[in-house]
């Protein structure tokens, strides 16, 4: 046979350990001529299928009856811990950037709707009076509302169908891949999402304007009815909690974003309103040119709370995904490292151990860790035998089915973390037989430590009794502990771990993972040529992949960012809008009492500054503590939060507030008081 090419990546290499061993691809017709295929050969067969998620989900289920013993299903879910581990952050990244999208777009629904309100109290007493009933007046505005919702669906369908294709232009991974057209579903889904939002944050106040009273055409002071301030947060916390379950992707990223709204909510508006009162006990004291400033913002205390609740959520939003994901990003990044082990080495003998480090140390490589590793099979949990037909689950089967790498120490690896449980102590001097110190501890010989995610998967707890078969012989260890494992930091790790005692007495062979620069190839291959017995296997192609991911994902989030700024934009606009008419009636009083142009820009431009550095104190404040939420509990990853987001924070709130205030206010000394006066 001649060699006609050297194979870089195969379409399945990431789906298990093994697949990263040397391989060697031939054309079917020549696999007779090899001998290969004769009695005592192990022989597997793999059909790989692509397709749409819902034929996919269809042909999934359709087979998952239908398996043999022998027999399974994989995906992507199934592959190394490392890229899977990857991939689950990029889809919380992802759902992350559609959760602050909806936050965004809330936040502008609210403020727009109350200056709805507002400017329609007018139109609907009229109604009111030329006999129109309640009923009549609310599918009035609910049809008005329902159009452009409708309008703005269909905008944004297109919109998204166009930033998927500058996407697979951006991404070079998507240009290669064969990606199937948009489908129904999407944007299905965008449709329901944004109608819900729409009517979740609209429809309580247009219950106001069906309830006003007639006589406000001939009495003006009647503002708008009061409706249920807890209807009408609990509708909203109502549609937001089910658009985040549905979007996030997850459960515990959307839990985790929408209580950190529901707090966001409840802390920024008691916050705001307690500052304002106090604003107001000290105006006077306070320099002459701030007294105004003051009284103005606790006069209207509670529109000018909800302009910074929104605001803040706004802000917290866009910190969020910007600073925030790119501290989290740079902390994924910071888990593998330059130096990040890229060589499994494993069946390293008894005998070799030390060869094997004389060998590192004559190559000048660092001194890798040799860990002792015992084939054993799980035979019995709490004495109760198991087998693959005691697990309906095909990952839960495969893992009783097949024999575990168990091994033994006396310390906790430094990239696992323990998250129940004890770790064993009382630890001696070490034997001659260990690397690592024995613990002879009473009580102790027979403890074991599991994996979390395998736990899981075989119902083990806390205190109960593992039987292992280790080639024939049997041994009986309670487990003590349950630890999470860092997949993605390449190092070696063990579904089980064991008490020096309990493991070392059983015949073992040691592996252990180490970084071969890229000067150093050479030494990989003198230590297979002197080691012929060692399987070395080259996991470069797992770090590119979940470095790829990272790269992939980071791009695709700064041109979400682009949509996400452009919300913000809509927030800012929506919240300086909101109190628009009231300023300007308090600008035409004040100039009939002999106020000049100078002193209202002076006074807006307080009110602004005060508007905006609370309202960024607040957003960096949410993004902070939501982002260390995030990194802990759903990334697991480490987060610190520098002085920087905090600077942003208060100096982008004043600055984009002062200015779009400007914006919004700079007519208001020019135009005619008795024309606002009178409502014209």
């Amino acid at each position: 046979f001649i060699v006609a090419a050297r194979v870089v990546k195969d379409v399945d290499q990431s789906i298990g350990f093994a697949s990263f061993a040397p391989r060697v691809l031939m054309n079917d017709a020549d696999l007779a001529a090899t001998g290969l295929l004769q009695e005592g050969s192990r022989i597997s067969y793999r059909l790989m299928v692509a397709g749409d998620a819902v034929q996919v989900r269809a042909l999934r289920a359709a087979l998952q009856g239908k398996l043999t013993g022998n027999e399974k299903l994989e995906d992507v879910t199934d592959a190394r811990p490392e890229i899977r581990t990857a991939l689950e952050r990029a889809e919380h990244f992802l759902g992350l950037a559609a959760l602050t999208a909806a936050i965004l777009a809330g936040a502008a629904m609210a403020l727009a709707a109350r200056r709805f309100v507002l400017r329609h109290l007018d139109g609907a007493a009229v109604m009111r009076c030329l006999g129109a009933q309640q009923g009549q007046v609310l599918r009035l505005f609910l049809y008005q509302f329902l159009g452009l919702g409708l309008l703005a669906v269909l905008a944004g369908g297109l919109l998204g169908y166009m930033t998927q294709a500058v996407l697979v232009e951006r991404i070079n991974a998507l240009r290669v891949a064969s990606l199937p057209q948009p489908g129904v579903l999407p944007a299905f889904k965008a449709a329901v999402s944004g109608m819900a939002l729409l009517l979740g944050f609209a429809f309580l106040p247009l219950l106001q304007l069906r309830r006003v009273s007639p006589l406000r055409v001939i009495r003006r002071e009647l503002g708008a009815p009061q409706a249920s301030v807890w209807l009408g947060y609990g509708l909203a916390a109502l549609v937001l909690a089910g658009l985040f379950l549905w979007q996030a992707g997850s459960l515990k990223l959307g839990l985790s974003v929408l209580g950190g709204l529901l707090a966001g909510l409840l802390v920024f508006g008691l916050l705001a309103r307690a500052l304002l009162q106090g604003l107001a006990r000290y105006a006077g004291v306070s320099p002459a040119r701030w007294r105004q400033v003051f009284n103005n913002l606790a006069r209207h205390g509670r529109g000018v709370a909800l302009q910074i609740v929104a605001l803040s959520l706004g802000g917290m939003a866009l910190l969020l995904l910007t600073l925030v994901r790119a501290d989290l990003l740079a902390s994924w990044q910071g888990k593998l490292p330059v130096d990040a082990p890229n060589r499994f080495m494993v069946s390293i003998q008894p005998d070799q151990r030390q060869a094997v480090l004389d060998f590192f140390a004559r190559q000048k490589l660092p001194q890798p860790q040799l860990l002792p590793m015992v084939r054993g099979r799980l035979a019995a949990i709490n004495d109760r035998v198991i087998s693959g037909d005691s697990y309906p689950e095909s990952r839960a089967r495969a893992l009783v089915e097949r024999e575990f790498n168990l091994s033994y120490s006396d310390q906790l690896p430094a990239w696992n973390e323990l998250v129940s449980g004890r770790w064993w102590r009382g630890a001696n001097p070490p034997s001659n037989s260990s690397p690592f110190p024995r613990d002879d501890a009473p009580g102790a010989r027979e403890e074991l430590s599991v994996e979390e995610g395998v736990a899981t998967t075989l119902g083990i707890h806390l205190g109960d009794k593992l039987t292992f078969d280790v080639a024939g012989s049997r041994f009986v260890g309670r487990v003590t502990s349950l630890r999470r494992v860092q997949w993605d930091s390449m190092k070696v790790n063990f579904f089980v771990i064991a008490t020096p005692a309990l493991l070392e007495d059983y015949p073992a062979s040691y592996l252990s993972s180490f970084y071969l620069p890229p000067d150093k190839l050479l030494a990989g291959d003198a230590l297979v040529r002197q080691f012929p017995n060692l399987l070395v296997i080259d996991t470069t192609a797992v770090i590119a992949e979940v470095r790829g991911i990272i790269e992939q994902i980071s791009q695709t989030i700064s041109v979400v960012f682009l949509f996400t700024l452009l919300g913000g934009g809509v927030v800012l606009y929506a919240a300086m809008l909101a109190t628009q008419d009231e300023r300007a009636r308090e600008a035409a009083i004040m100039r009939t009492l002999g106020a000049d142009s100078a002193y209202l820009r002076r006074l807006h431009r307080g009110e602004f500054i005060v508007i905006g550095a609370l309202s960024g104190l607040f957003a960096a404040a949410g993004a902070t503590l939501l982002g260390r939420l995030l990194a802990v509990h759903v990334l697991e990853i480490p987060y610190r939060p520098g002085i920087l987001i905090w600077l942003v924070g208060v100096l982008c709130g004043v600055g984009l507030v002062v200015a779009a205030g400007w914006l919004n206010t700079r007519k208001l000394a020019k135009l005619p008081p008795m024309g606002i006066l009178r409502g014209e």
